[in-house]
C-alpha cells in the first residue's frame, strides 16, 4: 500500500507558469490580532482564516486584480481591491472596526475546513496543508453538539487512535498507531498532564491530535503521536452559561462558564464543574470536582500574560470489571461487580500555567511558558482478578487486599522564538527553543493481604460475612526523580508556492534516578541512568495548487529502558524511525477536505532477554529485537451542505514483532486494531440540530503474549471481536436557552476494554443524558 501511494505521489506533477502571493495580518482596533477571520479572494471563491497570530498566506496565484473580502462576526465587513504582480509578495495590514459594542458571540459552525484549522500543539505556526504530518482538531461547535463528557466520546471522531484499556475503571488508557499514549503524549494547553485519571472535558474548547512523531518538539514521547486540550480562554466580552445535565444511573453535572473584562487590559474566565453518578455496574459510584480559572494581561500593545489554573479532584469505585478462567472472558451479568463493596481510590490533579507572549516585530515573536502540577492518588481495594489469585473453573475467587499511595509533583520552563525572515530569495518560518522539565514521583507500596475472603463469580449473590476494611502494612517506597532537558530547531522553507522543506533538528538530555526503601528491612536500593539522544525531522511538501499538497517525511523518537546488559551497564535508549507520506486535499471549492496518509514506524533496537551466557534474570536485556508498525489513514470532512456536515475516516494498522528472542516473530502486539473507522452526520437549521456519531473498532487481542523460551507456557492472548458504537444526539437553542439529548450506544452493543488479562472492563450500555443551558 506504501509503495503504491508512493507511485502515486511521485506521477502526480502540474506545469505552472509565473505566480504570485499575498500574505498580511488582521488587527482590530486595539491593534491586537484577529484568529479565526474570514478572509477571502473573491474571484477565486475561496477563503482561509486568520491563524492565532492573525496571519493570513495565498501563493501561487495568477497575477492580476482581485477583490480581497475580510468578515468576523461582531466586526465590520472590509473589503478592498488588491494587484498582484508576478514574482512578488503583497503584504497588507487590515484592521476590522466592532459593528457594535452590544453584539454577543455568535458561533460559526462547520466553516473552516479540517486542513484550514490552525493548532497550536505544533508549536510553529504551520498550516495544516504545509505541515508533512497527519493532523486532527475537533473544535468546539463538534464537542457541544456530540455533547462529549469522557475521552472516549472525543475519540469516537478519530481513526487510529482510539481507548485500549480502562484499568480499574478510573483512567482511560489512549493508544494510536499502535503504541499507548502515556502522560509524556497528553497535554493541556502545551503541558503534560498526568493521565492516570479520567479526563475532565467541561472546560475544553479544543481538542488537537498531531499524529506520528513529536519528539523534535517535546522530546520523550511515543511514537504514535500527542493529544493536547485546549482550555476555554478568557474574554472581553461579558458573558458566560450554566447548564445541568442529568443521565442515565442517577448522574447528575451542574456546570458554569462566566467570562468577562475586569479593564480595558484584564480579562478573567471561569469553568467549573461537579458530577456525582452510580454507574451500570451495581454497587460502582464516583464524585468529582472541577474548576478552571484563568486571567489574561494586556501588558502592552504587543505583550500579553495568560495565567490559567486546574484543579480536579476525583473519587470512586475501582471496579476491575469481570474475570478471566483460562483466558476466556467469565461470562456472567454485565452490571456484575465483584470488588469488595468499601474500595475507595481518591485522585486529584492541580495544576498553574503561565504563558508570556511578546511580539517582538512583525515577523517574530517570543513565547515563554512555565508550569507546575501536582498529582496524588489513593487505592485500596481488592486486587485484579488474575492479577492475585486466579478464579478456578467452577467460579470460586479468593480476594486479596491491595493498597498504593503516589504522590508526583512535575515542572516545566519552555522558552520558544518563533518568526519568519526571508532569506536567499525563500521565505522561512523558524521555531528556536529549549525547554527544560522534572518528575518527583513517590509511591508508597503496601504488603498484600492475602485471602481476604472467598466468593464465587457465577453465584446470584456475592455478599460474604467479611466487611471490615484492615490495616495493611508498608512494604516499600520508592522515590523515583527525572531531569529533561532539551534544545531543538526547525524550519520551514518556502522554496516557492509549490515546494516547501520542513527540517529541524532536538537534543535531550535525561537524568532517571530510583531510591527503593525497603520497610521491612530499612534499606535503600539505589539505580540511576543518564541517556542522551538525538531527534532529527525532514519532511517535503508539494502543493501542485492551492486545494492539494503532497508530502514526505522521516522523523526520529526514542524511548527510555530499564535494566541492564550483560556487562551490568544501564541500556542506552531505543531509537524509532517513523516514516510518512500522504496527500491532503480540498475538493469542489474547498466543500470537502480528504487526506491519505500511510506511515511505517520502526523500532529496531527494542530490549529484550538477553541469551548471551543463558541469563535467568528478566532485567539482563539486549537491544536486538526489533517491532514495526505499519499503516494507512484516510479522513474526510466537509463543510455544511444543506444544512448537513459529514465527518469520517479509516485507518489499517499492523504492529507486530518483527524479530525477537522473547514472542513469536511475526506475532501481533496487543491492544491494537487492525481496522478503525468513525463517520459523524450532522444536521443544523435554524435553532435545531440533529446528529450520528458512530465507531468501528476491529478485532484485537488482549491477555498475554505467547513466551517462545518458556516450555509448555501458560500464556495466552485474549480475542476481543469486533464492533460497531452509535450515539445520537439532539439539540434546540431557542433565544438564550439550549436542550440537547444524547443517547450512547445506540445499539446496546457488549464489548470490553481489557488490560493485560486482568481488568476486563465492559462498556456502557445503552444509555442517555439530558443538557439544559442557559446562556448570556
Amino acid at each position: 500500500m506504501i509503495r503504491l501511494i508512493i507511485l502515486l505521489i511521485c506521477s502526480f506533477t502540474v506545469v505552472y507558469g509565473q505566480q504570485a502571493s499575498l500574505e498580511g495580518v488582521v488587527r482590530d482596533a486595539k491593534q491586537q490580532v484577529v484568529p479565526g477571520v474570514s478572509v477571502r479572494l473573491i474571484e477565486l471563491k475561496r477563503g482561509k482564516p486568520s491563524d492565532v497570530d492573525g496571519k493570513f498566506n495565498f501563493q501561487g496565484l495568477k497575477p492580476g486584480m482581485y477583490t480581497l473580502q475580510a468578515s468576523f462576526v461582531g466586526y465590520k465587513t472590509l473589503q478592498e481591491k488588491v494587484n498582484l504582480v508576478a514574482d512578488k509578495a503583497l503584504h497588507l495590514d487590515l484592521e476590522l472596526v466592532e459593528a457594535s459594542n452590544d453584539l454577543k458571540e455568535i458561533v460559526v459552525v462547520g466553516y473552516v475546513s479540517q486542513n484550514e484549522k490552525p493548532i497550536t500543539i505544533g508549536k510553529l505556526p504551520i498550516k495544516p496543508m504545509d505541515l508533512p504530518q497527519s493532523v486532527v482538531t475537533l473544535d468546539k461547535s463538534l464537542l457541544e453538539a456530540q455533547q462529549v463528557n469522557r475521552m472516549s466520546d472525543v475519540l469516537m471522531n478519530t481513526n487510529g487512535v482510539y481507548i485500549f484499556g480502562a484499568t480499574g475503571g478510573y483512567q482511560e488508557e489512549i493508544a494510536a498507531r499502535g503504541f499507548s499514549m502515556a502522560s509524556s503524549n497528553t497535554f493541556k494547553n502545551g503541558m503534560r498532564y498526568a493521565n492516570g485519571m479520567i479526563s475532565e472535558l467541561s472546560g475544553v474548547e479544543k481538542v488537537e491530535i498531531l499524529k506520528g512523531s513529536a519528539a523534535i518538539l517535546y522530546g520523550n514521547v511515543a511514537a504514535g503521536g500527542v493529544l493536547n486540550l485546549v482550555t476555554k480562554k478568557p474574554k472581553f466580552n461579558f458573558g458566560g452559561e450554566i447548564s445541568l445535565r442529568t443521565g442515565s444511573w442517577g448522574m447528575y453535572k451542574p456546570s458554569v462558564d462566566v467570562y468577562g473584562g475586569l479593564s480595558k487590559n484584564i480579562a478573567v474566565r471561569l469553568n467549573a464543574s461537579a458530577e456525582q453518578a452510580n454507574s451500570f455496574r451495581v454497587g460502582v459510584s464516583s464524585e468529582r470536582v472541577y474548576v478552571n480559572p484563568s486571567i489574561l494581561f494586556k501588558l502592552g500593545k504587543k505583550t500579553e500574560l495568560i495565567v490559567e489554573g486546574d484543579y480536579l479532584a476525583d473519587q470512586r469505585t475501582p471496579d476491575f470489571g469481570a474475570g478471566i478462567i483460562n483466558y476466556q472472558i467469565v461470562d456472567i451479568p454485565r452490571e456484575r461487580f465483584l470488588g469488595v463493596a468499601w474500595s475507595n481510590i481518591k485522585s486529584s490533579q492541580s495544576s498553574i500555567t503561565t504563558t508570556l507572549t511578546h511580539q517582538i516585530n512583525e515577523n517574530w515573536t517570543l513565547k515563554w511558558m512555565n508550569g507546575w502540577r501536582q498529582n496524588a492518588s489513593n487505592l485500596f481495594s481488592n486486587t485484579r482478578p488474575n492479577a492475585g489469585t486466579l478464579i478456578s473453573a467452577n467460579g470460586q475467587w479468593i480476594r486479596n487486599l491491595q493498597k498504593s499511595e503516589v504522590e508526583e509533583s512535575y515542572g516545566i520552563t519552555q522558552l520558544d522564538l518563533i518568526g519568519s525572515l526571508n532569506l536567499a530569495g525563500m521565505k522561512h518560518q523558524v521555531l528556536v527553543g529549549l525547554d527544560s522539565d522534572f518528575y518527583n514521583t513517590d509511591t508508597y507500596a503496601y504488603n498484600q493481604f492475602a485471602r481476604y475472603d472467598t466468593i464465587n463469580v457465577y453465584a446470584s449473590s456475592l455478599k460474604t460475612s467479611r466487611s471490615d476494611q484492615p490495616t495493611m502494612t508498608p512494604f516499600t517506597k520508592t522515590m523515583a526523580p527525572i531531569r529533561r532537558l532539551g534544545v531543538y530547531a526547525q524550519d520551514l522553507i518556502h522554496i516557492n508556492g509549490q515546494w516547501k522543506i520542513l527540517a529541524g533538528l532536538r537534543y535531550s538530555y535525561q537524568q532517571t534516578l530510583s531510591d527503593v526503601y525497603a520497610y521491612a528491612t530499612g534499606k535503600t536500593t539505589s539505580t540511576s541512568n543518564f541517556d542522551g539522544a538525538f531527534s532529527p525531522r525532514l519532511g517535503i511538501v508539494y502543493k501542485p495548487s492551492l486545494d492539494h499538497a503532497l508530502f514526505a517525511s522521516y522523523s526520529n523518537s526514542f524511548t527510555l529502558n530499564t535494566g541492564v546488559d550483560i556487562n551490568n551497564q544501564a541500556l542506552p535508549p531505543s531509537l524509532i524511525d517513523q516514516y510518512e507520506v500522504g496527500a491532503k486535499n480540498e475538493l469542489w471549492d474547498g466543500l470537502i477536505s480528504v487526506n491519505l496518509t500511510a506511515y511505517r514506524i520502526l523500532n529496531n533496537n527494542l530490549a529484550q532477554n538477553a541469551l548471551l551466557n543463558a541469563t535467568t534474570y528478566s532485567y539482563v536485556k539486549e537491544m536486538a529485537g526489533s517491532v514495526q508498525s505499519e499503516g494507512v489513514e484516510l479522513d474526510v470532512m466537509s463543510k455544511p451542505i444543506a444544512g448537513f456536515t459529514l465527518s469520517g475516516g479509516y485507518s489499517f494498522n499492523e504492529t507486530k514483532y518483527v524479530k525477537s528472542n522473547t514472542y513469536i516473530e511475526g506475532s501481533l502486539l496487543k491492544y491494537n486494531p487492525r481496522h478503525t473507522a468513525n463517520l459523524g452526520v450532522q444536521y443544523r437549521y435554524q435553532g435545531f440540530q440533529l446528529g450520528l456519531t458512530a465507531v468501528y473498532i476491529g478485532e484485537r487481542f488482549a491477555g498475554r503474549s505467547t513466551r517462545v523460551l518458556v516450555a509448555n507456557d501458560a500464556y495466552r492472548l485474549i480475542a476481543l471481536p469486533a464492533y460497531v458504537q452509535a450515539d445520537l444526539t439532539a439539540g434546540y437553542t431557542f433565544k438564550k436557552m439550549s436542550l440537547r439529548a444524547r443517547v450512547a450506544n445506540l445499539g446496546d452493543v457488549l464489548s470490553y476494554n481489557v488490560h493485560d488479562d486482568n481488568s476486563v472492563n465492559p462498556i456502557a450500555p445503552r444509555n442517555y443524558s439530558l443538557t439544559l443551558t442557559y446562556g448570556w
